[in-house]
């Protein structure tokens, strides 16, 4: 295992603050670990669902954006939403167009298609518009950096609203930042130079139900049926927040809960159908099953498809059409993942055969679906841990996306080689690119030499709590860790270290034999059962490495093995036929 292991050292006195938050220790420490240090903001954490979200009206140009929509919605203009292609466009256009019909709007939607148009708005689309009669567009995740786009609106005079939640382009003049700002008649992004939004890192759909609240507030509209209407929009927003890998903090973290609550018992007979077809109905939904179950299924519309059969999903309202809509997303999904294994074999295969890779990989795949190139693009920077980009070709040159790790800022490393390209956009961890062919080489230098990479940063960084023994995991604390919920990108699940855990027997598991179960003892006398869901042949090599190629082919017998291993793991309640219990889940060792 290549990561590296650092202990979280926040100081306290967990004893005090267990006290005083009805809490043990354990879990005090914990919330402390996450860099809360106010008690009382210790308390917000603990309650999480029953915190307010901050004031939309907070959000800089929101009182512009207010007027010209609502002077719009009561003249009887025609308004057009233009979305996006992913989980967060696609909510965020169905919480725009459901929010503004209901207050009384003229408005229909359209979302670009991924392979015929691209990211975001673009001249054709706007043509479009202008030839229907449109006299208002409002963008929703996209937009922030359509100048052009927003000038030939102009030119035709339409009114441009922009709602997005994406950096702001910038060009450096002079050691500055100037940044590059679209002429449109209102514009809504927390990341607006110049707003003082409490907090940056709320995606698409949040900015968008934000929008709507603000609308209603400004149209005086705040009866029982709007507020229904928000209680369903809470669960949009968050499948969002999880779907665009939003930090799971701040109101984020209050809206994740609140959604994730109301989604088990959904009024959507869509978003219902799609839980169903999934066959999760009767489980405790966790941000997992958002960002990798029903995440998947809307995000293959518009990989292989078209992502106006996601909002059409989100607008019926005959359950049996919901139904059979929900299993049309699941199959796309099924091919899209065939597809995603073939082509992440290749992508890897090829970095593998390279002698050292690139600080910065790019890899040219013409033959993979453009729509698969991020997802591609994540699965070699899981496995190489370094910045990687895909691209792919299509009638217009290449085109691809990249994810990033923490110590790398890929919009800003586009940014510093952005006369290679024809198109780009993102923020730090992903991004989405355009360029000619021959460009590909000197694209592929720049960006590599302009990486500030070095060999520490292509580690992974494996954070733990504490040292905690087994004796002290049991289901008392395993209850007591839910509080902490909803886990996800920015509260991470508690990890905890036992050094010296010894191995006595294991055996592989489960109908798919992807399970592993070992007996272990941390020399308290007692015997544990840990269990892991990782690389059971890579195991057997690393205990084949120190203790002896027999040791490695007994550890997975059954038979008597008695190795002994540092382990990291995550402790969680495992129900089974009714009965609870505590499970300890290797995470990793050394």
């Amino acid at each position: 295992m290549n990561e590296q292991w650092v202990e979280i050292r926040k100081s306290g006195d967990f004893v005090k603050l267990g006290k005083e938050l009805n809490v043990s220790p354990v879990v005090a420490r914990i919330i402390r670990n996450r860099g809360i240090s106010d008690i009382e903001e210790m308390r917000r954490f603990i309650g999480g669902e029953d915190e307010a979200l901050h004031d939309c009206g907070l959000l800089y140009g929101m009182n512009i954006l207010v007027k010209v929509v609502s002077d719009k919605i009561k003249e009887g203009k025609k308004i057009r939403i233009i979305g996006d292609y992913d989980v967060d466009g696609i909510c965020a256009t169905y919480i725009l167009y459901k929010g503004l019909k209901f207050l009384g709007a003229d408005c229909d939607y359209t979302i670009p298609h991924r392979v015929e148009d691209g990211y975001g708005i673009n001249i054709k689309l706007i043509d479009e518009a202008k030839a229907d009669g449109v006299d208002t567009i409002i963008t929703c995740d996209n937009g922030i950096a359509a100048r052009e786009q927003t000038e030939h609106a102009n030119e035709l005079g339409l009114t441009m609203v922009i709602t997005d939640h994406h950096e702001v382009p910038f060009e450096m003049i002079g050691g500055e930042k100037r940044f590059l700002l679209p002429d449109a008649d209102a514009v809504v992004d927390p990341k607006l130079p110049g707003d003082d939004y409490p907090f940056k890192g709320i995606c698409g759909a949040f900015v968008a139900f934000k929008v709507i609240g603000a609308l209603a507030g400004g149209l005086g509209v705040q009866d029982a049926d709007f507020k229904e209407l928000m209680t369903e929009f809470t669960e949009f927003a968050a499948l969002a927040t999880v779907c665009d890998v939003m930090e799971l903090t701040d109101e984020n973290r209050t809206l994740v809960k609140r959604g994730l609550k109301l989604m088990r018992k959904s009024s959507n007979l869509g978003l219902k159908a799609l839980i169903d077809i999934n066959e999760i109905n009767d489980r405790v939904l966790t941000p997992y099953h958002l960002g990798f179950i029903i995440g998947p299924c809307l995000n293959a519309t518009g990989r292989l498809d078209t992502s106006l059969k996601a909002v059409e999903l989100f607008c019926e309202k005959d359950a049996g059409k919901a139904a059979e809509m929900a299993c049309y997303l699941k199959t796309l999904n099924e091919s899209r993942k065939q597809m995603t294994i073939e082509f992440s074999k290749k992508a890897i295969d090829m970095v593998l055969s390279e002698e050292k890779p690139d600080k910065v990989i790019v890899l040219y795949l013409p033959e993979c679906h453009e729509s698969l190139a991020g997802i591609i693009a994540g699965r070699v920077r899981e496995h190489f841990v370094r910045p990687t980009f895909v691209l792919t070709k299509t009638e217009h040159g290449l085109k691809g996306s990249g994810r990033s790790i923490d110590a790398y800022d890929m919009f800003e490393g586009l940014t510093g080689v952005s006369e290679e390209l024809t198109k780009f956009g993102g923020h730090k961890l992903a991004a989405g690119i355009s360029l000619n062919e021959d460009r590909l080489e000197s694209f592929r230098k720049k960006i590599n030499d302009n990486a500030k990479l070095t060999d520490d940063d292509f580690k992974d960084t494996l954070r733990i709590d504490m040292e905690l023994p087994f004796a002290y995991a049991g289901l008392s604390l395993a209850h007591e860790l839910e509080l902490l919920e909803p886990f996800g990108t920015g509260n991470e699940p508690p990890v905890f270290a036992r050094l010296n855990v010894t191995f006595l027997n294991g055996r592989i598991m489960g109908k798919n034999a992807n399970i592993a179960k070992y007996k272990v003892s941390d020399g308290d006398g007692r015997v544990y059962e840990l269990v892991y869901f990782g690389d059971f042949k890579e195991l057997e090599e690393y205990v084949s490495g120190i203790y002896g190629e027999e040791k490695g082919k007994l550890l997975h017998s059954g038979l008597s093995v008695n190795v002994k291993l540092d382990i990291c793991y995550k402790l969680s309640v495992n129900t089974y036929m009714g009965n609870e219990s505590a499970q300890l889940l290797m995470k990793a060792y050394r």
